[in-house]
């Protein structure tokens, strides 16, 4: 936790964040079903929306989250933050950390945005 919190400020600093800084003591939201990965500030999760299911061969994920906010905006936040997370891009939008495979999907249009996330085995 205490290297997302101090990457978070670098993202700020760098001007990379599309918010403010998280205060100290301000939990982090993250993915439903990937606790490893944070939400962009300005989306939040679809309750209900995805699933999870842990297999012998890797755990598959899908979880959706909406905000007003723009593709571009959340394609630079997630090529920023994935790979201080160990994740390292394969493809635009696609990235792969160790066996899994993790995609963003865009279902709607600027401002009104629905992101999908998939993670499967890779």
């Amino acid at each position: 936790m205490l290297r997302w919190i101090a990457f978070a400020a670098c993202l700020a600093a760098a001007g990379l964040s599309s918010a403010p800084a998280a205060r100290a003591g301000e939990a982090t939201a993250f993915v439903t079903g990937i606790d490893d990965l944070p939400l962009m500030t300005g989306l939040t999760s679809v309750p209900g929306a995805g699933v999870v299911f842990d297999k012998p061969s890797g755990r598959i994920v899908e979880a959706y989250a909406e905000g007003e906010v723009g593709r571009a905006q959340v394609a630079a936040f997630y090529t920023a933050t994935l790979p201080q997370l160990g994740w390292r891009a394969r493809q635009s939008n696609v990235f792969i950390r160790e066996d899994e495979r993790l995609s963003l999907i865009f279902l709607s249009g600027d401002g009104d945005l629905i992101v999908r996330f998939t993670l499967e085995p890779d």
